[in-house]
């Protein structure tokens, strides 16, 4: 019995992928493959089918018109397909995958995630630590926290903190600055990585912008713990330097915390059924995250107290 697919599975995989990523070597990193494997993918594809499938452009692989109007059924097949795979996997519902960025890890979540497998020992929660934005529907990762404005197509996203930001840094580093002018006279860490901007901080703090000079970090974990080292000031989201201030081994040299459009989000799949472990990550990061910011602002409260007989 023929086929019913003129072309392999994976090549129509490979179609849909360079479609939506517009060039080779994101749609081969997606598909775990080398850029020539996708390449030859497409090429025999459209042998096959006797038309081309994309335009080569100066700015990558376009698809053509035709391509164009089904790749939405393309991407709907495929993200169907996911799905169904998940339900098969022995033990799912009882394993939370989720993808993070370093510095959520490793300052915030890492220390709390205790307290949720306690509340659901049941299940299991598995981290994918990345700085690359993993697809959520073309993966089998469950959902995400992820840094930025929110507005990510084909997904849910919502908003969890980590709206303000402030520069830290070690004691010795703070004791050197009196007024924000005083940065100008200390290393300043550069988190290359960061979508923290140094000049909005500095015209909220009515000074010059910066010229920035110091150590190069392109992990934003490192850059934390560059600055905990006493190699410089870091700008950095309130939420994740709350617990290296609390317990003094960074300081926040300035009463200046900008507010931003910017956060971290909590994302799932759009158009997909939440399942009951995700929904109940969720449900404790919304009061988790709360109960952290109150805890801090009790500790620093507690830390401003003066002695007995003072």
């Amino acid at each position: 019995m023929p086929s019913v697919f003129p072309i392999p599975l994976n090549a129509i995989r490979a179609i849909e992928t360079v479609a939506r990523r517009g060039a080779l070597a994101p749609a081969a990193e997606e598909l775990g493959v080398t850029p020539g494997a996708v390449s030859q993918h497409l090429r025999r594809a459209e042998e096959r089918l006797g038309h081309e499938l994309f335009e080569r452009t100066p700015q990558g692989l376009r698809p053509t018109p035709a391509l164009r109007q089904i790749l939405p059924q393309l991407s709907a097949g495929f993200t169907q397909l996911a799905d169904a795979l998940a339900t098969l996997r022995q033990g799912d519902e009882h394993v939370l995958t989720l993808t993070v960025g370093s510095v959520f890890a490793s300052r915030w979540l890492v220390w709390r995630l205790g307290k949720f497998s306690a509340l659901h020992p049941e299940i299991e929660v598995r981290l994918v630590v990345t700085g690359q934005m993993i697809e959520l529907a073309h993966s089998d990762i469950d959902c995400a926290i992820r840094f930025g404005r929110g507005n990510w197509p084909g997904v849910g996203a919502e908003r969890i903190g980590g709206a303000r930001f402030s520069p830290v840094a070690a004691p010795p580093i703070a004791a050197r600055l009196e007024t924000p002018a005083d940065l100008a006279l200390v290393p300043i860490i550069r988190d290359t990585a960061s979508m923290l901007s140094w000049t909005d901080w500095c015209a909220a703090a009515g000074i010059a912008p910066l010229d920035i000079a110091g150590p190069r970090y392109d992990d934003p974990a490192l850059a934390f713990d560059a600055a905990i080292s006493e190699q410089g000031v870091l700008l950095a989201v309130d939420m994740m330097s709350a617990d290296a201030v609390s317990d003094g081994r960074l300081m926040r040299p300035f009463a200046i915390s900008l507010e931003s459009d910017l956060g971290y989000w909590f994302v799932t799949r759009a158009g997909r059924r939440e399942p009951k472990k995700t929904r109940l990550f969720r449900d404790w990061l919304r009061a988790e995250v709360p109960d952290s910011a109150e805890g801090y602002v009790a500790q620093v409260k507690r830390r401003r107290l003066p002695a007995a007989g003072q």
